[in-house]
């Protein structure tokens, strides 16, 4: 038992480690929303900036569904080990380049188009690597486990984004004495130093993936001679199959994606612009609260061996929708109240107010763990082996790429139109959890220790 533990530990680490890493390199460019803004766009618009930069962003959510089906498709056919290390490889390299590119001053509108192209090879590489990561743990776990075991690989997403500011803020406090002249600095050019150091944390993962061994079920059909010939056919042509897909989608991976979003990137995004509060505490706050609400993930998804997946997952979009329009109601009373006194400038919460703001900010991650923990293991026992690969990442990334990732665009976008509701943005997170919830509840089986082996 002890040995058993052991390998699926590793397994764990290993996965965990390339993925972690992966969404580091993805949400190191929308942690860095604002500063990217100044360098990649036209300065003589902020807003229209600002929008542009979310849009780059989210086109990094919009083509992961394509990743899912380019990199879903060889993991089912070549295997999942190497489609992931090829994954690590193409995300890194990506970042890393994004780091290297030259200004909007210095190369004009070819600045913001090299950024595009180098941020959908980051979505596509990263519509790759989760399907991939969570289907090897999965494969490798006791049924009775599959939960737990699954939800290591959860929490990777929520600690790459943790990863991501603690070292921008890092990187933005180190660069000079001074501490003004050291945020001058890394708004001017120390803000490549996080893109580019990432590329010593990928060469790292690639070591310990390579040392990774094949799925047990994956080898046991490649050994038998029965892996699919052609898994998008298999997956989306066979009407079964492709009703579980779109269960999937419309009845859990698109609650979960908006929910994933509202409450770490649109939170930040509507603290640091709608409430226009200082830069390092609107990042610390986010830190803080991931730091408490990261071990639910494991809890979460512990509790689904037991209970089984859905009802935690659609306990959490519900909450999301009654409490999201409540919690930011309390961030624009409170920080109205304290613009009165910083009339310039950003605003700087007191003691009291900022580990309020702590708090509201946890709440909304515990429902991120309680609708995201679950869902790996959810995901991978609705699809057989052989085309699991496949069948799993598409319905994940269009839920979370493209109606999760377009969150923040949205939102925001939202607030500009309808000006007299600075709220306004919520609706629709708040309207595709509502949607979700009632396809979920309505369709969706409860599963506790389903078969993985078929």
């Amino acid at each position: 038992m002890k040995k058993e533990n052991s390998g699926i530990w590793q397994v764990i680490g290993a996965s965990s480690v390339g993925t972690l890493i992966e969404w580091y390199d993805f949400y190191i460019f929308g942690s860095l929303a604002t500063v990217i803004a100044n360098q990649f766009f036209p300065k003589t618009n902020p807003t229209a900036a600002l929008l542009s930069t979310l849009a780059t962003f989210a086109a990094g959510f919009i083509v992961r569904p394509f990743g899912a089906l380019v990199f879903g498709r060889l993991g089912d056919l070549v295997g999942r080990k190497y489609t992931f290390l090829l994954t690590l490889i193409l995300m890194g390299g990506s970042t890393f380049a994004i780091g290297l590119v030259p200004s909007y001053e210095t190369i004009g509108f070819a600045a913001p188009i090299i950024v595009l192209i180098l941020r959908l090879l980051q979505g596509l590489a990263l519509g790759g690597e989760y399907g991939g990561a969570a289907t090897y743990v999965a494969e490798h776990a006791p049924a009775h486990k599959r939960g737990y075991f699954t939800s290591w690989i959860q929490t990777t997403a929520t600690l790459g984004l943790f990863v991501s500011l603690g070292v921008i803020l890092l990187t933005r406090h180190s660069l000079d004495a001074d501490q003004q002249k050291s945020i001058e600095k890394f708004n001017d050019w120390g803000w490549r130093i996080p893109f580019l150091v990432s590329i010593l944390l990928v060469m790292v993962s690639i070591y310990i993936r390579l040392k990774m061994n094949e799925s047990p079920l994956f080898s046991k059909l490649k050994s038998e001679g029965k892996i699919s010939t052609n898994p998008l056919k298999e997956s989306f042509a066979h009407k079964a199959n492709l009703k579980m897909v779109l269960l999937a989608l419309f009845g859990a991976t698109m609650g979960q994606g908006v929910i994933w979003y509202t409450g770490q990137f649109y939170a930040q995004s509507f603290l640091e612009n709608v409430c226009k509060i200082d830069f390092d505490q609107s990042r610390t706050i986010i830190i803080w609260a991931i730091l408490l609400a990261t071990p639910f993930f494991v809890l979460f998804g512990a509790w689904s061996d037991k209970v089984g997946r859905k009802w935690i997952m659609m306990v959490g979009m519900l909450l999301g929708i009654l409490l999201y329009r409540p919690i930011y109601s309390v961030f624009l009373e409170k920080t109205d109240l304290l613009r009165s006194v910083y009339t310039t400038g950003s605003v700087i919460l007191d003691f009291q107010t900022y580990w309020l703001f702590v708090g509201l900010i946890f709440i909304q991650i515990l429902l991120v763990t309680m609708v995201y923990g679950p869902i790996a293991a959810f995901l991978v026992e609705m699809f057989p082996t052989k085309i699991r690969y496949t069948s799993m990442s598409l319905p994940y990334h269009v839920g979370n790429g493209v109606f999760g990732g377009l969150t923040p665009f949205i939102a925001t976008l939202l607030t500009t139109i309808y000006t007299g509701d600075r709220l306004v943005g919520l609706w629709y997170p708040i309207g595709v959890a509502a949607v979700c919830l009632v396809i979920g509840v309505v369709y969706i089986r409860n599963q506790v220790d389903a078969d993985v082996t078929d």
